[in-house]
């Protein structure tokens, strides 16, 4: 049991994200300094946009859809399981959430799947890699155009969330813009950037930081977390847990349902079961008032964290049952060539 609890990662990203929202908790941005992290802030999300416009290449996603039954099962539980239990989750208003926070957990489900940890946690499953990267892509760039749309059709509560025409040429301009340029520049630009990871990740972290940050002190400013009631933070991550779960036990069903192999079936599992907080940050900023983002933030950052540990658990299994298969199939090998040489000394 030691070694297991040993082997979970604590996320380094959300160390980092838990870092600034208790330097916003103790010292706030008010006044000039809060205007000066908000420009920077939306600075910053339009480089993580434009980065990611750089490395996303339209090419391999294309050149991946041939698996086109594996992408939509991807895509239909991101884009509509995730938000048909997301929307469920109203039952649990009041008792159990507040307005708000039902509003980050819709938010969080209408969010697009992680690239990274899917494709990392399928190589550790020995799935289909390269089928993973096609599936993350996909999802990426589907969720920079829907999940803006499935925010305007589902999210009609109020309590903080505005559409109109400032949001949208906002949307366009810290999103859709610095995106379509990344991938403008990519032919001349991406040799550059994919040979620089570990720059590359800095800058996502750093963007994400100074969102959350600025979110969370305006937040603090405003009063809004003197009201949150800690028992409704135990509700959000419990239920977190819960729609974790229950993605988990669907994709595995309509893996086996689809008649996936081993390899495609993986790859529904993780990439389909995963959350975006580099991409579900920024977009929450620009669609939710200052006052409340930080409480509609709160249950994608609790879902990121959760899902890391119970991924990560999974794919170990996984590659375990994967190297034990190899290992029986190779011992089967060994044993054959000795079955007839022993049928002809007992002649």
């Amino acid at each position: 049991m030691l070694t297991r609890l040993r082997a979970i990662r604590v996320d380094s990203l959300l160390l980092a994200l838990a870092a600034a929202v208790a330097i916003a908790a103790l010292l706030p941005a008010r006044g000039s300094a809060a205007d000066a992290m908000a420009v920077a802030a939306r600075a910053a999300i339009a480089l993580l946009f434009f980065l990611y416009g750089v490395r996303l290449s339209p090419q391999q996603a294309w050149h991946g859809m041939r698996q086109w039954r594996l992408h939509l099962l991807v895509l239909a539980t991101t884009f509509v399981i995730f938000p048909l239990l997301g929307l469920a989750t109203r039952v649990l208003v009041p008792s159990l959430l507040t307005t708000d926070l039902y509003n980050g957990v819709l938010f969080l489900c209408l969010v697009s799947s992680t690239m990274q940890t899917s494709v990392a946690f399928t190589s550790i499953a020995r799935g289909h890699v390269s089928a993973a990267m096609v599936s993350a892509s996909l999802s990426s760039l589907v969720g920079l155009f829907l999940t803006p749309l499935l925010v305007v059709l589902l999210m009609k509560t109020g309590a903080g969330f505005r559409v109109s025409s400032d949001a949208i040429i906002e949307l366009v301009l810290q999103l859709l813009l610095p995106f379509g340029l990344g991938q403008l520049v990519r032919p001349w630009l991406a040799p550059v950037i994919l040979n620089r990871a570990t720059l590359i990740q800095v800058a996502d972290r750093v963007a994400i930081m100074l969102v959350v940050y600025t979110a969370f002190s305006m937040g603090v400013v405003e009063g809004i977390w003197v009201s949150v009631d800690p028992w409704h933070l135990v509700s959000v991550a419990v239920l977190a847990l819960l729609l974790l779960a229950v993605v988990l036990t669907y994709t595995t069903l309509v893996g086996r349902l689809a008649r996936l192999d081993r390899g495609d079936a993986i790859v529904l599992l993780f990439c389909g079961s995963k959350k975006s907080l580099a991409a579900g940050l920024p977009m929450a900023w620009v669609f939710f008032d200052a006052a409340t983002v930080g409480l509609i933030m709160l249950p994608l950052m609790l879902f990121h964290q959760i899902q890391l540990v119970v991924c990560s658990m999974i794919a170990s299994r996984l590659a375990r049952e994967a190297a034990d298969e190899a290992g029986a199939a190779r011992a089967a090998a060994m044993q054959e060539p000795d079955e007839p040489g022993e049928c002809v000394n007992s002649g």
